[in-house]
């Protein structure tokens, strides 16, 4: 789940080409580009059968209603019961693939806009224009851009946290990143590689970070309340505390905060999480990429293995410009707030210039939604890389917290973070001072995945599983700088590396963890083994589509039901696959109601326990049909068996043995949404009563030209208000017309 980067290429993204030099045990080795992956969107609802409908338009604005599918749903029955105990079963025909410009969902349900880029999040601010004219000084309290990972906090009458609250909560969004031809009158203004507008900027400074607004549901419509006490925008800005071991040391210090205590902003916010006190975690992903670093004069050699580990690198004019251009902008402001994306050398000392400013992102950052007037805080004990997310485990009052996430970039690794102290129920309300307790001293770990189906968890602490100041590629120093430069810890230790691993989820029945990988182009059938049984050519047109394409989903227990074990057992849970294709190929059985590729974003339920939703990001199945939603009902660890895959690149016949979960069949998995073209689906919540579903839509139109910004007819999409407009990327809020649990 990531945008593109600035690159000589700019539809090659850093999770695509990789920063990890190592020979570590290859999980599913590098992942090709993910070229041209981004799609238009539309939307649609369920009528007979699978509808897809055209995309309304008009409406809504300043706080008003969200814009519903035409024709409009029937008014809800009363609710009905909660599922019955016993077997849970998915209660929806599946929906067709689809290359509509239009998002189709099952028959029974409706599906509505709630809260789209640019709308106003406090009084006084006008409806957004979306034709690039907007104040840019408005921004800060606009909906960002690029809506990504999503959590819905629900809330009672005394505007305290309720988890079980069906009808108003806080809904809190990731904004990821931005497609910049749509935020301007006619794209970005760049003379040969340097932004010339300083307003465009400021829009783009606004746009990335997380939005916190207030929704409601009056009858059967959610609506979001634009001048609600409780929204918030939280951008590239916004200061925030550091915390944790490497807070206040030499490495955090720049000249905005010459002690290393705080920095400004959070960028690239991709998926997230939560804590059992009732705050957010949003994760910092492709935060390198928008850091100068033309030369690396003045740079130490440690300095430079940090850098080139994360992809803070490059010579070429786009690359060390950064990402967006913003550290080009001139003549800066007297803070910096240019200057600050500038990490070279500049001044005698770190506190004379931004050469650490990258070490300041890279994290998990806690926002407390219930206390709009808080200070964010990065928490560094959980590790620095680029974030998927942060997936909470079980939780047990006197047990430790366990916090799951993956590295999104090819070849790199699964963490997982355990707290010292136990959990403790009266900590729950707790804020930002909860978070003190429990995120910022405990075991930082990262996962080794064995042949024989087991695996190991290796703690990344300074003296063991060689991380030393003798390790060969980076010269540990103390605690601090083991957490800034996770990547090399995990390294040394002897990760496994994966294909690019992006959400976990746990499953709330037993626990176990899913974890998405996405695809792999750079597969070889040399480089094959239990883990990553699979090389095959998946041709898309004329084009080959070598490797493992399509992605697959691992899945592991801890030893004993206990997240804090440092050991696991796993299995293969779905490869994701075209159904025609081949049964070593295709070897979840998949139909034509359930095929997909490239498997992102995760959640299982939490008001319909072990009814999972996974989303697609993907640009190798895109010939065929749009990126989806599947409905799936899993089962555990191990409930398939061994099995040996024949691969073959067209010379040679390699017999590989894996382990693989069980056949899902369409009971077990269903296809439940496709969106409309180009586009990822990304995000997901639901209302306390299971009733409602909020997800994602991100960045329509990405791939229009600039060239054609005063051309509506060759947009992609125009969604979601139809005829000529701008398409904006979107939240949607889906219901089951009989006022029912939604995917049951």
């Amino acid at each position: 789940m990531t945008a593109n980067t600035r690159t000589d290429d700019p539809s090659v993204d850093l999770d695509d080409i990789g920063t990890n030099p190592t020979s570590n045990p290859s999980f599913t080795d590098l992942i090709a580009a993910r070229l041209s992956r981004r799609r238009l969107f539309g939307l649609g609802a369920g009528t007979a059968g699978t509808a897809l409908l055209q995309a309304c338009g008009g409406g809504g604005g300043a706080g008003a209603a969200p814009f519903p599918i035409l024709p409009p749903a029937p008014a809800p029955a009363p609710a009905p019961a909660p599922a019955p105990a016993g077997p849970m079963k998915l209660g929806f025909n599946a929906v067709a693939k689809s290359l509509a410009d239009v998002v189709s969902v099952p028959a029974g349900y409706t599906a509505s806009v709630l809260y789209r880029l640019g709308d106003p999040t406090a009084a006084g601010v006008a409806a957004y224009k979306n034709d690039g004219t907007d104040d840019a000084t408005t921004y800060d309290r606009r909906a960002g851009d690029h809506h990504d990972g999503m959590t819905f906090f629900g809330m009672n009458a005394s505007n305290k946290w309720d988890a079980a609250s069906a009808t108003r909560g806080l809904l809190v969004m990731n904004h990821e990143a931005i497609t910049p031809v749509f935020l301007h009158p006619t794209g970005q203004t760049a003379v040969g590689g340097v932004r010339t507008v300083a307003d465009e900027v400021l829009r783009e400074f606004y746009l990335h970070g997380v939005s916190v607004i207030e929704v409601n549901k009056s009858g059967s419509t959610w609506s979001y309340k634009q001048d609600s006490s409780f929204n918030r925008r939280v951008h590239t800005l916004t200061e925030m505390t550091l915390s944790g071991p490497a807070a206040k040391t030499d490495y955090l210090k720049t000249k905005y905060s010459t002690d290393g205590s705080k920095t400004r902003g959070t960028v690239n916010n991709c998926a997230n999480g939560t804590t059992p006190w009732g705050t957010y975690l949003t994760c910092e992903e492709n935060w390198a990429g928008y850091f100068r670093r033309t030369t690396a004069v003045g740079s130490t050699p440690k300095e430079q293995a940090s850098f080139g580990r994360y992809g803070v690198a490059g010579t070429s004019s786009a690359i060390g410009n950064g990402r967006e251009l913003w550290a080009t902008v001139t003549p800066d402001t007297a803070d910096n707030l240019y200057g600050r994306w500038n990490c070279e050398v500049i001044g005698a000392a770190a506190t004379d210039d931004y050469r650490n400013g990258p070490n300041t992102y890279g994290w998990v950052v806690e926002i407390d939604p219930f206390n709009p007037t808080s200070t964010p805080k990065k928490r560094t004990a959980l590790g620095r890389f680029g974030h998927e997310g942060a997936c909470l485990g079980p939780v047990v009052v006197g047990k430790p917290l366990v916090w799951y996430m993956g590295d999104d970039s090819q070849n790199e690794y699964l963490y997982k973070f355990v707290s010292t102290k136990n959990w403790d129920a009266a900590d729950i309300g707790g804020g930002i001072a909860a978070g003190d307790k429990y995120m910022d001293d405990g075991k930082l770990y990262v996962a080794k995945f064995k042949a024989d189906g087991s695996g190991d968890w290796l703690e990344l602490k300074l003296g063991v599983n060689n991380i030393t100041a003798s390790y060969a590629n980076y010269a540990f120093a103390d605690a601090a700088d083991v957490v800034i430069n996770a990547r090399h810890a995990a390294d040394a230790a002897g990760a496994t590396r994966m294909d690019r691993p992006e959400w976990t989820a746990v499953n709330p029945k037993n626990g176990e963890v899913y974890l998405t990988l996405t695809n792999n182009a750079a597969r070889t059938i040399s480089t094959t083994d239990a883990a990553n049984p699979r090389f095959y050519n998946d041709p898309k047109g004329t084009s080959a589509q070598r490797g493992n394409p399509n992605g697959h989903i691992v899945r592991f227990a801890d030893t004993g039901g206990d997240p804090a074990a440092v050991s696991f057992k796993w299995d293969v849970y779905l490869f994701g696959a075209r159904s025609t294709a081949s049964a070593d190929v295709n070897v979840s059985a998949l139909g034509a109601d359930n095929d997909f590729s490239s498997p992102d974003g995760m959640w299982f339920s939490q008001a319909a326990p072990g009814l999972l939703w996974i989303e697609t990001d993907d640009g190798k199945y895109t010939d065929v049909t749009n990126c989806m939603l599947l409905g799936a009902l899993p089962g555990k660890v191990g409930d398939g068996a061994a099995r040996t895959i024949t691969n073959f690149d067209g010379a040679t016949t390699v017999q590989q043995a894996t382990f693989v979960g069980k056949a899902p069949g369409t009971d077990g998995l269903r296809r439940f949404l496709v969106g409309p073209k180009e586009c990822e689906i990304t995000g997901i919540a639901e209302s306390g009563d299971g009733r409602a579903l909020f997800v994602n839509i991100q960045h329509p139109g990405e791939d229009t030209k600039v060239a054609d910004i005063t051309t509506p007819a060759k947009f992609s999409s125009h969604w979601p208000e139809g005829g000529n407009a701008r398409p904006r990327s979107a939240t949607i809020v889906i219901t089951k017309n009989d006022g029912g649990l939604i995917g049951l």
